[in-house]
């Protein structure tokens, strides 16, 4: 018996969400399928579809690899995904909206001030603020694994800029424009209302001293930036302007974007930057990303900023120890979708027993991202890990650590013909004036075999991701 649970296969048996790929696979013989896999390669390059890693020095357009096997999902199995992941999501943000105003919740003992307060991510410029609609997130990238048939774990929540979803929408375009024939066979929930969707969220929250149809504009870090083809992509798609800093400037209390036509207002930026580079007035000084006194603006309601600055203080992998029991506290409610266990190295005793166990651990960074700065401790030489241990002793409070989970397989296209590969799960939740995502995701897959390690940066896949209509 295989110890992971193998999403198509129950045994020799195919499982019901699956039983019409088998068909489909069967009838396709390997010449075909690596004409395809070619076919969506160049597709993917003709499009523009890039992903560039930092630091790597290689070549910065190189493409994410692209799986042609659909991950798919019935209807009853999202709608419990869908009703958890909208759970969170209003949890994160009622927790955002308390720990900038009263902070009830570390009154009531139940999540540590330091963790807080002390936090780098925590925004001091932002206490006492309440943003439009009482939303800090706007968009919530949601990490979850699949472990067995019911058995779903949020990796982390991602609450300031989750990127991914241009390659959700692309997957299903190049799908339906290959095999057109296996979604007139399938009932398969569409994803392309979500530029729709996101920009009627955005416009949700303008600020009240926007009294017309709110102008809302997309601002990037510019063309060198890993995720820009991302940020160009769905300007275009929800027909509003892609802007740099120097594209936008403060004039009295409204910021302003410089046209042909003279200046013209704008009500909410969609930022995809950090908040250290949005106002040098107030945070790096040396930024030279940002606009000049944005965030006095945004504090006297001039203009919407998504996600709210500040909103990093709960994605923070140390704070996501405590969702449950944001969810608790201010929802009054259990929680649908449960959180891996995790071991906090600033407590002692989680500390002694991290220690004792790291060959057996995953162990990360409180504030890392992108697969960097972990230990994956099953897949790393005795070295490696008296190197980390080191580490985790220099700075105990820097790092939690989860036990190696069992994380579900798909079956995957791969040289030898198929075999099946690790995978998780993004699906982005819009929170404005209501909260709502489209059914589907971005699915990652760990190409290398045996790999649990899906980024794209540390040479990961992506999938398309099937919503079966009920």
């Amino acid at each position: 018996m295989h110890p992971y649970f193998n999403e198509m296969y129950q045994g020799t048996d195919v499982r019901s969400p699956y039983t019409r790929l088998q068909d489909w696979v069967s009838a396709m013989p390997a010449e075909l399928r690596s004409l395809k896999q070619a076919e969506a390669e160049a597709l993917f390059r003709r499009i523009g579809i890039t992903f560039a890693v930092y630091g790597e020095g290689g070549d910065p357009d190189r493409l994410i690899p692209f799986d042609m096997f659909p991950r798919v999902f019935s209807g009853a199995e999202w709608s419990r995904l869908e009703r958890g992941i909208k759970q969170r999501a209003r949890a994160l943000n009622a927790f955002l909206v308390d720990v900038y105003g009263r902070g009830e919740i570390v009154r009531a003992g139940r999540i540590p001030a330091r963790l807080v307060y002390h936090n780098e991510a925590y925004e001091k410029s932002v206490a006492g603020f309440v943003p439009p609609k009482g939303v800090y997130s706007h968009i919530v990238g949601i990490d979850l694994v699949r472990t067995g048939p019911d058995e779903f774990f949020v990796l982390e929540d991602n609450c300031r800029t989750p990127s991914g979803v241009s390659y959700m929408l692309e997957n299903r375009e190049i799908m339906m424009r290959m095999f057109p024939d296996l979604f007139r066979e399938n009932r398969i929930e569409p994803v392309d209302s979500y530029p729709e969707k996101l920009r009627r969220t955005l416009a949700s929250v303008a600020p009240a001293k926007c009294d017309r149809e709110p102008t809302v504009v997309i601002l990037t870090p510019g063309s060198f930036n890993s995720a820009y083809y991302e940020h160009s992509f769905l300007a275009d798609l929800m027909g509003v302007e892609l802007v740099e800093g120097q594209d936008l400037f403060v004039d009295g209390a409204f910021v302003y974007m410089r046209t042909t036509e003279g200046p013209r207002r704008v009500d909410v930026i969609y930022r995809r930057i950090d908040d250290a580079f949005i106002d040098p007035l107030c945070f790096r000084p040396d930024s030279v990303l940002g606009i000049p006194g944005l965030m006095d603006v945004y504090r006297s309601g001039g203009v919407s900023i998504c996600s709210a600055p500040g909103a990093g203080v709960a994605d923070d992998k140390a704070v996501y120890t405590y969702v449950p029991e944001m969810i608790r506290f201010y929802l009054g409610e259990e929680p649908i979708l449960q959180n891996v266990p995790t071991w906090q190295c600033g407590k002692a005793d989680d500390l002694g027993h991290v220690l004792d166990k790291l060959p057996e651990l995953v162990v990360k960074e409180v504030h890392g991202s992108g697969g960097y700065g972990m230990l994956v401790g099953p897949r790393c030489t005795r070295a490696e890990i008296e190197a980390f241990r080191a580490k985790i002793v220099e700075n105990p409070g820097n790092y939690i650590a989860q036990p190696t989970l069992a994380l579900s397989t798909v079956p995957t296209f791969v040289e030898a013909g198929i075999a099946p590969r690790h995978v998780d799960l993004r699906p982005y939740c819009l929170v404005g004036e209501r909260i709502e995502l489209v059914p589907g995701g971005l699915t990652r897959v760990a190409l290398k075999d045996g790999s649990l390690v899906v980024n794209s940066s540390q040479g990961g896949g992506v999938k398309d991701t099937w919503v079966l209509a009920e």
